[in-house]
């Protein structure tokens, strides 16, 4: 764990949490919104860290809603800690592809598998760029760069995506 003591799943939590207080529910739509292009989290890593956030007094739990749905909002200590996260050397990217995963394993493919592996991931990679590109344009509309630049990020990884699966053996 790095000096923050937070993992990133927990600090992308407290990043979104500087926008207002937000349900579980809430926090996965926002980092769905804002984060999949580049960062992906799963329901239960969030429904995992928000009390493990809320025991170490970095968020505060408000009244329960609707079907029991809690609002979690941050703390002036949660804050702290993730301004010193945002401080901290980001380590290393970790790859995982799992069109790569399996082409490394193409010799053991028919070549009708790969031919379908490829049309999906081609599709895909299409589609997410199209997708990406349009978020782009409305966070620049929105005169919000920072998360402009980091949607970039997806549109050069897909482009990128798209520009490899073109030279992958087919067998």
């Amino acid at each position: 764990m790095a000096e923050s003591g937070v993992n990133p799943t927990a600090a992308a939590l407290l990043g979104l949490l500087h926008e207002g207080p937000m349900t579980g529910g809430q926090l996965m739509a926002a980092a769905e919104r804002r984060l999949a292009p580049y960062w992906s989290m799963t329901r239960s890593q969030v429904y995992r860290e928000l009390p493990v956030l809320a025991e170490r007094g970095l968020v505060r739990l408000g009244k329960p809603g609707p079907r029991m749905s809690q609002p979690y909002a941050i703390t002036a200590s949660g804050k702290r800690t993730f301004s010193r996260w945002l401080a901290e050397s980001p380590g290393r990217d970790t790859i995982r592809n799992p069109i790569a995963l399996r082409i490394a394993f193409g010799e053991l493919h028919s070549a009708s598998q790969l031919k379908n592996l490829y049309a999906s991931a081609n599709e895909y990679h299409t589609e997410a760029l199209a997708h990406v590109r349009e978020q782009v344009k409305n966070a620049k509309k929105e005169g919000d760069t920072y998360d402009a630049s980091a949607l970039e990020f997806a549109v050069a990884y897909h482009k990128a995506a798209l520009s490899w699966l073109k030279t992958a053996p087919v067998g």
